[in-house]
């Protein structure tokens, strides 16, 4: 009996959804809340009433046609009036229902997704480069917008089949008390049936996240501008539609199995119901035949038991559908309860502004891998220096900004920033310290300005602060030649937009590490990798002349600029092989010496 009970048991539990679900509803639009809870109420109130009226006018209409009389007459059309009435007013409270559900339905889902994306902005680095949180957030964001109120709608219904019932069986007693248990054992197996296969269903939910992804993501390869030139060049949209076509028939085969298992086992269950509600029938009827029910009576009970029996398996349903609604709603608080990386800094300052930036001995292994990126580092910077890094991919000069950022928090060894270890500052006071043009930037679908100002999210619509920053990183020239200067709108996804090439989106980037004016740590990773040598040249001279006074580390593979740097530290599997100036590491004879005279080759 244990493994029953502990079935049991869980099932149970995923039922403290319901309460987390009203709360999320109640506090989308309390109004609206309250509103469909007073209607509830009155729908579930009125079908007994329908019924009862029902009866009073086929027994008022057998009175007067024995009678004669024309009171008899007036009394049955009464019981006409009383009984239209109250459909109307059914009829509207279902219509106010359903308006008041379709409102909230927007203004719900406009909440969980907002809820997702806050709850998104709060989380590590490490936690979007982890596949398995992708499935968790893909599953959270999948029917969270509709089963927080499908939950609810089905409570407050749950509610009113409950009402109704009540109402019914009251009638249904002055009957058969055997006609009432008959009523509710009849639409059991039907429940049971359902509630399992919503398990299923959600279980092969969640297992199959990943493959749906990758259906949504061959969606966006198809689709989507910035691959269109390439799956065209190609020629992969057939074998890339036919990934996805496979991906489909897949996931369509697994749905069509169980939704036909599902169909099946609802239509044979479902014929118990109807068995009982016929052996019943037979049974008022003979009843009514045998002349100890009137015919109001008979009309009465045979519509009672209908819809009783009908409210009942609601009733069940509604609690199978809850079950289903509060699995699906479990990923959505599974997500919005992981772990939030906790402040462990508060400092705005270090004690040792001209110490500068400091790595000692740090090293790094990235979450799932065996070997780590970086290993034992040691360097410093202080104000005014410039730092150029060179390696080959992989080397580890990526993760390296990563940690400088906060981004990531070394394995071990320490970062100081004006002596004060990085995990002491306070994050945004930190970042705001740092300019960062990163080799995969962002290209936002944005004006020219607002492409420059997010640089600085506090200054994002300062004109004047745009054009400092475009003339520190050279874009203002080209700028000034579009049709709306800043406000030329960028890229392809929206009317209007003007698509930049790789050097000016590139001189883009750069505007926007200098738009942080506090920044006294600059990071140029690749900053120049689409601009030809001249335009290279060019940023480089003004790039040492406008941070004269401020650190900056340079990763490339450009030899010609890195030349230009104070120190030049060349890594290789996460380690510093040699460091140094130009003409020291020249004189080395080591690698760097080899890799600059290999470029340099290429040039003569």
């Amino acid at each position: 009996m244990k493994i029953p009970v502990e079935k049991l048991r869980q099932s149970l539990t995923i039922f403290q959804y319901c309460g987390r679900a009203i709360e999320l509803v109640w506090t989308t639009d309390r109004r609206l809340t309250i509103a469909i809870a007073l209607l509830t109420l009155i729908t579930g109130l009125l079908p007994a009433s329908i019924a009862y009226f029902g009866k009073l006018i086929v027994d008022g209409v057998v009175l007067a046609a024995r009678t004669g009389l024309a009171s008899d007459r007036l009394l049955a059309l009464q019981y006409l009036g009383m009984e239209a009435i109250a459909i109307v007013i059914q009829s509207g409270c279902q219509q106010g229902m359903s308006l008041c559900q379709s409102l909230l339905r927007v203004l719900l889902g406009q909440k969980v997704n907002v809820l997702i994306l806050e709850k998104a902005l709060t989380l590590d680095l490490a936690h979007f480069e982890d596949s398995e949180f992708y499935d968790k957030m893909s599953r959270a964001r999948r029917e969270a917008s509709v089963r927080p109120l499908s939950l609810v709608s089905r409570t407050f219904g749950l509610i009113k089949d409950t009402l109704s019932l009540v109402t019914f069986g009251g009638l249904l007693l002055n009957f058969s008390a055997i006609a009432v248990f008959l009523l509710m054992v009849a639409a059991v197996p039907a429940f049971i049936a359902e509630t399992r296969f919503a398990g299923q269903a959600f279980r092969l939910f969640r297992w199959r996240a990943p493959e749906t992804r990758e259906q949504q993501y061959l969606e966006t390869l198809i689709a989507r501008e910035d691959f269109a030139m390439e799956v065209k060049l190609y020629q992969l949209g057939q074998t890339l539609l036919q990934r996805y076509r496979q991906t489909f028939e897949r996931l369509y085969a697994e749905d069509r199995n169980l939704t036909i298992r599902r169909s099946a086992w609802s239509y044979g269950l479902g014929l118990t119901s109807t068995a009982a509600f016929y052996l019943t029938y037979v049974w008022i009827v003979w009843e009514a035949i045998a002349g100890r029910i009137s015919l109001g009576d008979l009309t009465l009970y045979l519509v009672v038991f209908r819809q009783g029996q009908s409210t009942f398996s609601s009733i069940l349903m509604a609690i199978g559908g809850m079950y289903e609604d509060s699995l699906y709603l479990s990923n959505l608080y599974e997500f919005l309860e992981q772990p939030i990386p906790t402040q462990q800094g508060y400092a705005q300052w270090g004690p040792l502004p001209e110490d500068g930036l400091r790595f000692e001995q740090v090293s790094f292994t990235y979450p799932g891998n065996p070997e780590p990126t970086l290993k034992e580092i040691s360097f410093q910077i202080k104000p005014g220096e410039k730092l150029a890094i060179v390696g080959r991919n992989g080397s580890g000069k990526t993760t390296l900004i990563k940690l400088l950022t906060r981004l990531y928090s070394p394995d071990s060894g320490r970062i100081l920033l004006d002596g004060l270890d990085l995990q002491a500052w306070d994050l945004e006071a930190l970042q705001r310290r740092i300019g960062v043009i990163f080799q995969n930037f962002v290209r936002y679908q944005f004006t020219v300005g607002e492409n420059v100002g997010v640089g600085d999210v506090e200054h994002l619509e300062d004109q004047p602060r745009w054009e400092t920053a475009t003339e520190m990183g050279t874009a203002r020239t080209f700028i000034e030649s579009l049709p709306e200067q800043f406000q030329t709108r960028l890229g392809k996804w929206f009317r209007g937009g003007r698509e930049l090439s790789g050097g000016q989106w590139q001189k883009i980037a750069l505007s926007r590490a200098f738009m942080r004016t506090s920044a006294d740590i600059l990071v140029l990773d690749e900053p120049t990798s689409a601009m030809d040598a001249e335009a290279e040249v060019e940023i480089f001279n003004h790039f040492r002349a406008a941070t004269q006074d401020q650190m900056a580390i340079l990763i490339s593979h450009r030899f010609s600029t890195v030349r230009m740097a104070d120190q030049i530290m060349v890594l290789a599997d996460g380690q510093i092989l040699e460091k140094g100036t130009h003409h020291e590491l020249l004189k080395a004879a080591g690698t760097y010496a080899r890799l600059f005279s290999l470029q340099a080759a290429g040039y003569q």
